[in-house]
């Protein structure tokens, strides 16, 4: 089975569509260089693609099997450990500040940040 990579600028055309601001040349800015990151497009796809909030944790091992490109059975788990750690103190909270994400700390989780989602298909599945 073949699987097509992911569209980059199908993701980035829907992010923006979806923004709740228009005219703000200097929030599209910051957003296109967030999405410049393969791992915070990786997130904002699993979120996306998981259609409820969804578990750090879950978004990690998901992020994982993405940028390993195999199970997550086998895949290390310090890998795994350093993705969730890089996803929490810095990736989230920068895709959080740019309104892309909602994240609620006490439970843990991770949703889209605003209601007008565009579909994108997951096509690293």
């Amino acid at each position: 089975m073949t699987t097509r990579p992911p569209d980059t600028a199908e993701l980035t055309l829907s992010v923006l569509d979806g923004l709740p601001y228009e005219g703000d040349s200097d929030r599209v800015n910051r957003v296109l260089w967030l999405l410049s990151n393969q791992r915070r497009r990786h997130a904002i796809r699993v979120v996306r693609a998981h259609g409820e909030p969804i578990t750090l944790p879950d978004v990690a091992d998901e992020v994982a099997v993405r940028e390993c490109d195999r199970p997550l059975p086998e895949i290390d788990p310090e890998t795994v450990s350093e993705i969730y750690i890089s996803l929490y103190h810095d990736h989230l909270p920068r895709l959080v500040d740019a309104g892309l994400l909602s994240y609620d700390q006490e439970r843990d989780l991770v949703m889209p940040a605003f209601e007008h989602e565009t579909a994108v298909e997951d096509e690293s599945a």
